[in-house]
């Protein structure tokens, strides 16, 4: 737990509070030097920045995608309930204003752009395959030469 509640906040001396521990100070300091919790930590990281980039996939594709039929439909409401509200789905949505009485301005968030954010990472998702794949090419052409100089000796 608190390694959990480490990666959550960055904070060791909150973690060891939140996950039970009577002196936190003490033994925030104990834990965070023991190779076991580091090891946890580094892997609670990496899933973490995989959790991170697969929301920030969705979440783009949501922009790029989404219905906007509950905006439109916000729009026209002559009464604009709070509870009604909340059961519209707004994501695309980057800001309501209303100027005037009666009056509401929707502004969304660039389909454009969210398009060009997924083709990047898409793209750079293919960058670091090709740079594992040279890699293993290039390794598999030096095992190669090395064979041809053991040939050759």
């Amino acid at each position: 737990m608190f390694c959990f509640y480490f990666a959550e906040s960055g904070n060791a001396e909150r973690a060891a509070a939140k996950a039970g521990y009577l002196n936190p100070a003490k033994t925030a300091a104990a834990l965070a030097v023991r190779k076991d919790i580091n090891e946890e930590m580094e892997e609670l990281y990496r899933q973490r920045e995989k959790n991170i980039r697969h929301k920030s996939i969705c979440g783009y594709e949501r922009i790029a995608f989404g219905d906007v039929s509950d905006a439109v439909r916000l729009m026209f409401e002559n009464e604009y309930p709070e509870e009604k509200c909340a059961e519209y789905d707004l994501f695309n949505v980057a800001e309501i204003k209303r100027p005037k009485e009666g009056a509401m301005e929707i502004k969304f968030f660039d389909r454009l752009k969210a398009l060009e954010k997924l083709e990047n990472l898409k793209n750079a998702d293919k960058s670091a395959q090709s740079d594992f794949y040279n890699a293993v090419i290039g390794g598999i052409a030096q095992y190669g030469e090395c064979d041809k100089v053991d040939e050759e000796e």
